[in-house]
């Protein structure tokens, strides 16, 4: 109970996040289900799937209604990642060697590469929104539709979903800034549009792992489930109430938050 009550808080919170900005979902999800509900890493990657897609599945439909879902962009930035979270943990996660690095007083594991290389990507992502929020907002009449911005965007795309499958991520901390960067998409717009994304890769990538699933994590998923999506409808409330620009920054800060503390945790197990 003592740790149950903590992490559906930190769930609760975690579907805020997805409602209020579109992304950090595994962000959180993750570091909730290897710290506080204590399960491995590749274990919590796969569950965080689960989450994480049934939150932004409903996240997405909010926004739809209000017409804040791009599906074009969508189906660009999905389609081709599906086959790269499919190689991914398919053939990549099982080929990589439980130790990769033993010698001169380092040890690096699989799980702790996947947890390092998700804080680098979580930094970069950071840094892009916190840069753009200084930016004006761009006018939603002057975004790009032409083929090239559509043929990067799949690319971005592709990318994306070859990070979902390897940590478990739906991939809005890096869908967000491509869409409002690339596309000169309004920030709200993106973040409907992302989470139809991170609902997309998120359920394709959690379908593939389906036999890996523990039965025992079955009641814990669906508490969890519950708790995010209350918190989704939080967060859809604050976001009507918010500023573009605060928007950009509080997501870019709270990104590189997040991932310092990763890195930390992580240079410490070394």
């Amino acid at each position: 109970m003592t740790v149950l009550i903590p992490g559906l808080i930190a769930s609760f919170l975690m579907g805020t996040s997805l409602g209020l900005i579109g992304a950090g979902g595994a962000i959180l999800t993750v570091p909730i289900l290897v710290y506080i509900f204590e399960q491995d890493v590749m274990r919590a990657t796969t569950n965080s799937l689960f989450v994480v897609g049934v939150a932004a599945l409903v996240g997405a439909l909010m926004k739809a209604i209000h017409r804040n879902v791009d599906i074009k962009a969508g189906f660009f930035f999905a389609l081709p990642g599906f086959l790269s979270i499919f190689l991914v943990r398919r053939y990549l996660l099982p080929f990589l060697p439980d130790v990769l690095l033993s010698g001169f007083g380092f040890l690096v594991t699989k799980q702790s590469f996947v947890m390092t290389f998700f804080a680098f990507t979580m930094f970069f992502s950071s840094w892009a929104m916190i840069r753009s929020a200084n930016r004006p907002s761009p006018d939603e009449s002057r975004r790009h539709d032409s083929s090239p911005y559509f043929i990067n965007v799949a690319v971005k795309g592709s990318l994306i979903g070859g990070i979902t499958g390897l940590v478990g991520a739906g991939g809005g901390f890096l869908i967000i800034p491509a869409l409002v960067l690339l596309l000169k998409f309004p920030v709200r717009l993106a973040v409907g549009t992302s989470l139809a994304i991170v609902a997309a890769n998120s359920l394709f990538g959690f379908a593939i792992s389906f036999p890996s699933v523990k039965n025992e994590d079955c009641p814990l998923l669906l508490s969890v489930c519950v708790l995010a999506v209350l918190g989704m409808f939080f967060g859809e409330i604050l976001s009507s109430k918010m500023n573009e620009r605060r928007l950009k920054k509080g997501f870019g800060y709270f990104v590189l938050t997040i991932a310092a503390l990763l890195l930390y945790d992580q240079s410490a197990n070394l």
